[in-house]
């Protein structure tokens, strides 16, 4: 009956900034809300909400933001707080800093990234280890 919305979901109906289907725009965007590109951009984008790009929309850019949805292309690199979404039409080349990666079937990504909280993830999974070969070992006593 009621969808419940997972925080890391991006709210497509309070988009705040659109930059629309052939415009074209060279320089640095900051915005306060969510940023959706249409067209083509180049430069430096900051925005304390989220960023998606549509798929007509193209962007050589750095960009940092909360969540990012890539719809279109993007070339540079992505500072995120939270998630990550390539989709189908999707393609991402560069670097990315993210604490969640989702790629769909078709998306396509080329470069570096670096998982936000990995490192602790890691050594509680290697802490964990031990305990669980001797979990499996007294259960086959």
């Amino acid at each position: 009956m009621f969808a419940v919305k997972k925080k890391d979901e991006i709210n497509y109906d309070q988009v705040d900034t659109i930059l629309g289907r052939g415009t074209e725009f060279k320089g640095n965007i900051t915005a306060h809300g969510t940023l959706r590109i249409e067209g083509r951009v180049e430069g430096d984008i900051a925005v304390k909400g989220d960023v998606v790009i549509s798929e007509s929309g193209r962007a050589t850019a750095n960009i940092k933001a909360r969540h990012a949805t890539v719809a279109g292309e993007v070339e540079g690199e992505l500072d995120l707080e939270g998630r990550l979404e390539i989709t189908a039409t999707g393609k991402v080349r560069g670097k990315i800093h993210v604490t969640n990666l989702a790629v769909s079937d078709g998306g396509f990504f080329l470069g570096t990234c670096e998982m936000r909280g990995a490192e602790e993830g890691a050594r509680k999974s290697t802490a964990a280890a031990p305990e669980m070969e001797n979990a499996f070992a007294n259960a086959s006593s």
